[in-house]
């Protein structure tokens, strides 16, 4: 019986870690034991707990309730929590998904301790160092022992690198939660109801800190964000901290005739991708599932980690200022969109069994 310790603090890991839990559970139960740490990253009911409950992961056994501080305090208070609990339990194997602190301190902890790292989402690279997951992403990679991409270009990117051995394709794993998931969200989510949304409408999301942290960048965004809204409803699920920098930097008069919510379940966001018109977002994980979903989506970055996406025709990549995001989404309203849809670039929606059976595989 091997024992993984799995790491998860952000909203999108705990996606990840759905799918490939739910494989330990159906099928190697009898070979594999998972024991669930929650840093505490998001840590408030609708940015975590719910997404526990609506994708049927266990609760998890550990939560070291670490948020709210700097990139250094928060990664040096997870790297000292997850450090005990490595000791206590004694796991074969750390697994990390992603590239965020969570996903960093759980490496460094485990390869400190020379408990082997099993990285999910390896190899990916938007090019930008500015982005603290860029540098989350190249650590994580280089002390991993296992290293489990996401798609073809990801293993070339590694092996660019230097790094060879252990490198798999196993495809993504939240195409495997978007094909298992995308019924349910149909029949279960009332998001659209809820919200008394008629199509068609645009779905919105900001919240990185390139985009959030300077005001005349946000301000921009949301300026671009209400003149598109006289052309089609948007929907913005509103993420906790960019809501109290529209509220400190006294710009809360653009987001009016916005459709604002709170952070919304997984059910609810992929319902509302699916059935959107446009989705126009900062976040890799909504680049990837307006791909999986074939709805075209504008990009709020200069680069991106999912190329793919975009050498596909079904993301373009706008930046921050107000002409650039306006100009893209008016194309994909009048039509204008060149794609060249390509299925199977993110694997066949088998990628937790595939883990699994490579780390069951593994030395």
């Amino acid at each position: 019986m091997k024992k993984i310790l799995t790491i998860v603090g952000a909203r999108p890991q705990f996606v990840k870690a759905a799918v490939v839990s739910r494989v330990i559970k159906e099928k190697f139960s009898d070979k594999v034991t998972e024991v669930i740490l929650h840093t505490g990253q998001h840590f408030d009911e609708k940015m975590s707990e719910i997404f526990f409950l609506e994708l049927g992961i266990d609760s998890p056994k550990y939560n070291l309730e670490v948020s709210g501080l700097s990139h250094g305090a928060m990664t040096g208070r997870m790297l000292e929590g997850i450090e005990k609990i490595i000791k206590t339990e004694k796991p074969d194997y750390v697994l990390v998904y992603g590239d965020t602190n969570s996903t960093l301190a759980g490496a460094l902890a485990a390869v400190k301790l020379h408990v082997k790292v099993v990285h999910v989402e390896a190899g990916l690279r938007s090019g930008n160092m500015n982005m603290p997951e860029e540098v989350n992403r190249i650590l994580t990679d280089r002390i991993s022992h296992l290293l489990f991409c996401p798609t073809e270009s990801s293993v070339h990117q590694l092996n660019k690198e230097g790094i060879f051995d252990r490198v798999i394709n196993v495809g993504d794993v939240m195409y495997d939660a978007a094909v298992y998931f995308l019924d349910r969200a149909k029949k279960e989510s009332k998001i659209l109801e809820s919200l008394n949304l008629r199509k068609p409408f645009a779905l919105a999301t900001c919240h990185r800190p390139v985009n959030t942290d300077d005001k005349e960048t946000l301000t921009e965004i949301l300026r671009a964000l209400d003149y598109l809204s006289s052309r089609i409803e948007i929907v913005v699920p509103l993420h906790p901290r960019t809501q109290k920098l529209i509220e400190t930097y006294d710009i809360a008069h653009f987001i009016e005739h916005l459709v604002i919510t709170d952070p919304l379940s997984y059910l609810d966001i992929l319902r509302l991708e699916s059935e959107a018109e446009v989705i126009i977002t900062d976040s890799g994980g909504m680049q990837k599932e307006a791909y999986f979903l074939g709805v075209p989506c504008v990009t709020m970055r200069e680069d991106t980690e999912w190329s793919e996406t975009v050498t596909s025709g079904w993301n373009v990549l706008a930046g921050s200022s107000f002409d650039r995001i306006t100009q893209e989404v008016n194309k994909i309203l009048n039509g204008e969109v060149i794609s060249n849809y390509e299925t199977n670039v993110f694997g066949n929606a088998n990628s937790g069994e595939k883990i699994i059976q490579e780390i069951l595989n593994a030395n």
